[in-house]
Parts: C-alpha cells; structure tokens; sequence
C-alpha cells in the first residue's frame, strides 16, 4: 500500500463547521469522534424522532454524540433510529448506552446481527499490513457486544427505518454484513468504511486527517475480492458526496475521480502487499454481493 490516491482540500465538503458538527447538506452532518466519524441524518431541529443517528463512535462518546444531537435537533431530541454500517468496536462504542437512553431501534444488514447479538466475534486483525495502528490492533476489541432486545434486521426491500428517500447497499469486505447508505436524488453516499478518506493504518494521517481515496482499514478487512467489488458498486453510482466512516467529506468530480482511480487500482493501492487476508486478491473474484435493487438494476 506504497502508493496514493491523494485528495486536495478543494474538493472538501465539510466547510460549514459548528461546535464540532460538520453539516454536508441541510439534512445530513457528521461528527469526528478522534479516528472515527458518526453522522446524523435529518434537518436541523428536526426535534424527536426526527432524525438518524449513523453509527455509534467509540466507547466513551456517548455524552459527545448526545451533546452533538441536542445542538442540532433540539434538547431531548432522540433518534428514530440507530442505522449501523457494521460492527467494529469503533462504532458501536456508544451503542449499547444510547439506544437505551433514547429506547431507540437499532438496524444492521443480517450478516452483522451475530455480531451485534453477542453471538460471534469477528476474525482476528491482520498487524503485519503496516502502520502504527496495525501494529496496535491486537489490542482493539472484536468480541461481540449484545443490543439485541433493541436489534433488527435492515427491511429486505432496501429501504432504511428513520431514512426516507435513502437505501442501503450491501459493501462487504470490511465485515461480512457492512453496507453503506445511498440516496438517489442528490447522489449522497454515506460509506461507512468501504470506502474512507484517510490512511486508517498510519497514526499520524489519522491525527492530521491526511486526505487521500483509501480502501477500508487494512488491519480489520478479512475478504479483499468482496472489498473490492463494494468499491466498484460504489463507484458505479457515481456520487456526489461521500461521508465515510474515517477522513473528511469530500464532494465532486475530483472526489469521484479518485473513487474511479481506487476502484481501477484497487489492488495496487489499496490491498496490503503481504499479510493474514491477502491470498488470491487481485484475480477478480467472484464475490456478488447481495444488494437491493437501485433503479431497477442489481
């Protein structure tokens, strides 16, 4: 993973910045949590049940996530849901304490419940892919939390509770059960870690939020041809927007002519040149993710 896919900050989308709250689009924010980003899917003063909470941060953010909701949505506002792009300890930290709080409904895709049920642990990180937080993650959780009395499954049709207008996307590879969220009408994407703008191995670009087109998290993707396939899919649509799971927003046609060049290059810049997950990536593969139907094509 020696070469880039770099980002200027001219193609940012994440300008319009309040009290840590970085709005994209008048419905749709996000919040950094330190290496992790979590997003809010609804207007400004939305008030109760009014809005989306995307993912959950890490452990010990509860207060930062709620702080940041009251600000946007009103006091006391709670979500109608909780939407997970996946499972990783990195955002489910809050998960467990504000679904109960707000007795909020969470949504995964099927093959993330046994991760959120307290059913099974997810493969064990890859520290050989290089970079400091590689070399760390052994030490990151991966056993599986419980949220199951509040749990349920995405609906089948590809719609997403609390979202109206937006769909999930089936983008394994990170996890079994990862999607990322999509909505037509102004080709917004929400790609939890599929897709990322910043170097998630490297402590340093993760303290500096050094932009640049990057896969998921190395040291926590198991099935590289799934992986590559999601950012293909991704990339096909074309997006407008881009609100991932770790790095800035970024917006435009340089924005989505670096998701080509990912998806293009993907394993020669994003696959690890050596490590627990790498064999047979880079011939294909033959993985056909599940997903819903998006303007009547699959």
């Amino acid at each position: 993973m020696d070469k880039q896919i770099p980002l200027s900050d001219s193609a940012r989308a994440d300008e319009n910045e309040h009290d840590g709250i970085h709005e994209v689009l008048v419905d749709l924010a996000y919040q950094r949590l330190m290496l992790v980003n979590v997003a809010f899917a609804g207007r400004a003063n939305a008030g109760d049940r009014g809005w989306a909470l995307i993912d959950a941060g890490l452990p010990g953010t509860a207060p930062l996530i709620r702080s940041a909701a009251e600000e946007r949505f009103g006091k006391g506002a709670r979500p109608a849901a909780i939407i997970m792009t996946h499972g990783h300890f990195d955002h489910t930290g809050a998960l467990e304490r504000l679904s109960e709080e707000w007795d909020t409904p969470i949504y995964a895709h099927r093959q993330e419940l046994p991760y959120l049920d307290g059913t099974s642990s997810y493969p064990p990180p890859d520290p050989t892919v290089g970079g400091m937080m590689a070399t760390v993650s052994p030490l990151f959780p991966r056993d599986p939390i419980d949220v199951s009395a509040r749990l349920f499954a995405l609906p089948d049709d590809g719609g997403v509770p609390g979202m109206p207008g937006w769909r999930w996307i089936s983008t394994p590879g990170h996890t079994e059960g990862h999607v990322s969220l999509w909505r037509e009408s102004d080709r917004a994407l929400v790609s939890g870690d599929a897709v990322i703008t910043t170097r998630q191995e490297s402590a340093y670009a993760v303290a500096m939020q050094s932009p640049e087109m990057h896969g998921p998290p190395a040291y926590f993707t198991p099935d590289w041809n799934a992986a590559e396939q999601s950012v293909r899919r991704l990339a096909a649509l074309e997006p407008a927007l881009i609100v991932p799971g770790h790095g800035r927003a970024f917006a435009g046609p340089e924005m989505r002519s670096a998701l080509h060049a990912l998806a293009e290059r993907f394993a020669d810049v994003a696959v690890p040149k050596h490590g627990r997950y790498v064999d047979g990536v880079g011939r294909g593969g033959d993985h056909k993710p599940d997903l819903p139907e998006i303007d009547g094509s699959r």
